[in-house]
């Protein structure tokens, strides 16, 4: 991979702590999500699968925090949106379409719950319900019992702002910021939540709503990666340190409808969403690297091809693995004797 330059300057990366290697994974993943993201949108449309929730111009905040954090130790518990995320923590495009798919071997329910319910004990994954919000309180009970067992980790967890107004997220807020726990909190403030736009339902910015509860709240552009990487960072060494947590808004725009059952244009123009798709955080991240020479087409054209060989083939998989047996509903429902 051709990095010109890279030996004679140091770049706005490198001073954060990005190597060059790392800077252009972090492109790479991001466009892995898109790819994938907008594969789903097809198969739905096809009739090949049943729903997609998707999270099309948010992937660039979340890969940029992925990467801000250890992904080696540290425990996540994402959002229904947060493909990129997984993603850039170590799930396979092959385990997501599993999931999609409703699969047998789907890692993340055995294809029990709907796509977007990440899950995976392997790489401290924790499982998400369809209730939203209650993932806050449950970050923040991680974040405890690392501090009692004084372990240099934190708890990262994610939501839309729709779902800030939830008592799940004051009441997780609250417990964090009494006991000072080592856990991140990030709003993806994508402007709707569902078809409410963010102006019917915030009164206020969400970042400033930790001051209430005694702790950092930071608003960052959602689509500058590497801002993004920077507010994060720094919130994982205020924790690690034993200062407490970090709220953090990040602003964005949810370029697809809400879910594949949406009609987006019902409570919205086409203009505005054009409007919001120049803004996107990809592309811009894109030239950033070209700027500093870590990037050109010849490189995005192999990268392309290939993504879209393993879209591709973890599609193929997904759609010809076996579905789960019917007695199969009945696993994990008891605890066996002994255990």
């Amino acid at each position: 991979m051709s990095q010109k330059g890279s030996t004679e300057q140091t770049f706005r990366h490198n001073e954060l702590g990005l190597s060059n290697e790392l800077a252009v994974e972090m492109y790479a993943t991001m466009v892995l999500s898109r790819k994938f993201d907008e594969r789903n949108m097809l198969l739905q449309r096809a009739g090949k699968i049943n729903f997609h929730v998707s999270g099309i111009g948010q992937e660039v905040a979340q890969v940029a925090a992925a990467f801000a954090l250890d992904r080696e130790n540290d425990y996540f518990l994402p959002y229904y949106r947060d493909y990129g995320f997984v993603l850039a923590v170590g799930m396979t495009v092959k385990e997501l379409m599993l999931s999609v798919f409703a699969k047998a071997e789907d890692p993340n329910s055995g294809g029990r719950q709907m796509p977007g319910h990440f899950g995976s004990k392997r790489l401290r994954i924790v499982t998400g319900s369809s209730p939203v919000t209650t993932q806050v309180p449950h970050a923040v009970g991680i974040a405890m019992a690392a501090k009692m067992k004084k372990k240099p980790i934190v708890s990262f967890v994610t939501f839309g702002e729709g779902s800030s107004n939830q008592g799940d997220f004051h009441e997780g807020c609250n417990f964090a910021g009494v006991h000072k726990l080592p856990v991140i909190l990030m709003c993806e403030n994508n402007q709707y939540a569902i078809s409410v736009p963010v102006h019917k339902q915030l009164g206020g910015r969400v970042a400033d709503r930790a001051l209430g509860y005694g702790f950092p709240g930071f608003q960052v552009d959602g689509n500058d990666a590497l801002e993004v990487f920077r507010v994060v960072k720094e919130a994982r060494e205020r924790a690690i340190a034993g200062e407490g947590p970090t709220l953090i808004e990040a602003m964005m725009y949810r370029l697809s409808p809400h879910s594949t059952s949406d009609n987006d244009l019902a409570y919205r123009t086409k203009e505005e969403v054009d409007e919001n798709r120049a803004k996107d955080g990809i592309p811009k991240y894109k030239q950033y690297l070209e700027e500093c020479g870590l990037w050109n087409e010849e490189l995005e054209a192999e990268l392309l091809a290939r993504i879209r060989k393993v879209v591709d083939e973890a599609t193929e998989y997904g759609d010809n693995a076996p579905f789960p047996a019917p007695e199969s509903v009945l696993l994990h429902v008891y605890a066996e004797e002994g255990h």
